[in-house]
């Protein structure tokens, strides 16, 4: 029997999208690995480190020491709150290539194109920069200029880049950390803006879904903050437990190992 090729997509979230980190460590639990990677915003950071060849506590402990929203990388007058170099800094520190073609598991990294309002997917030369333009969330960050072009956080167009590996690997995973909650206590004013965007981004999600040999989506996500970097191993844990959960059906367990 042939092993099947692999794909997975991670979907933005801020720091929520660390819990692709608890989705990973429960696929490799059951022996299933990406062979082809797409990722968006916090998803594509993820890609990146897995699939530079780090393992995922060892990603964990990275973001847990890194502090992206330091003082030190505020700005004035400018189109963002935060300078990037945390995250320029996260990149180039930890992978010292600092490009694609090293790699050890290809990825895609989407990010908005800002002047012509359109996704671009970034799959070759250095990682660091298409990793800051695919995760500069508006307002926070200020735009990144890479090739003369001004890019946004890719979630603004693809949080969730299914379509890109859909004829890339022969079954396709999604790993979705945006649900909302439905419970009405849940909601706070520091909460609105999160919601509205992901509430404006949705729309296309249940298509997307569908593409999706594999779905997963742990649910009430939107109970963590976007921003909210003291409950990583909170994320991780809830997103791996709901994982394990869902893979207790063997259906694609089987489907993962012929042909």
């Amino acid at each position: 029997m042939e092993k099947r090729k692999i794909g997975l997509a991670l979907s933005g979230g801020g720091v929520r999208g660390f819990g692709h980190l608890g989705v990973i460590k429960a696929l490799e639990e059951k022996g299933i690995t990406a062979s082809i990677i797409s990722g968006t915003s916090a998803g594509a950071i993820v890609a990146a480190f897995y699939a530079s060849g780090y393992n995922v506590d060892d990603i964990i402990k990275i973001a847990k020491k890194t502090d992206f929203f330091a003082i030190k990388h505020i700005q004035f007058g400018k189109a963002g709150l935060f300078n990037m170099k945390a995250l320029e800094h996260l990149i180039t520190e930890n992978i010292p290539s600092d490009s694609f073609e090293s790699l050890k598991i290809p990825i895609y990294v989407c990010a908005s194109n800002l002047m012509e309002n359109k996704p671009h997917y970034f799959s070759s030369g250095v990682l660091s920069k298409a990793i800051m333009a695919s995760s500069c969330l508006p307002m926070v960050y200020e735009p990144v200029m890479l090739n003369d072009v001004l890019y946004l956080d890719g979630g603004l167009l693809d949080n969730f880049p299914v379509n890109i590996l859909k004829d890339k690997c022969d079954l396709l995973i999604g790993s979705y950390m945006n649900s909302l909650s439905t419970k009405h206590e849940d909601l706070h004013m520091r909460d609105m803006l999160d919601r509205s965007f992901h509430m404006a981004i949705s729309c296309s999600m249940e298509e997307k879904s569908r593409l999706c040999d594999l779905y997963i989506a742990p649910n009430d996500m939107s109970r963590f903050g976007m921003l909210d970097t003291s409950k990583i191993d909170e994320i991780v844990k809830f997103a791996y437990d709901f994982t394990v959960d869902l893979l207790k059906n063997d259906q694609f367990l089987i489907t993962t190992n012929t042909k």
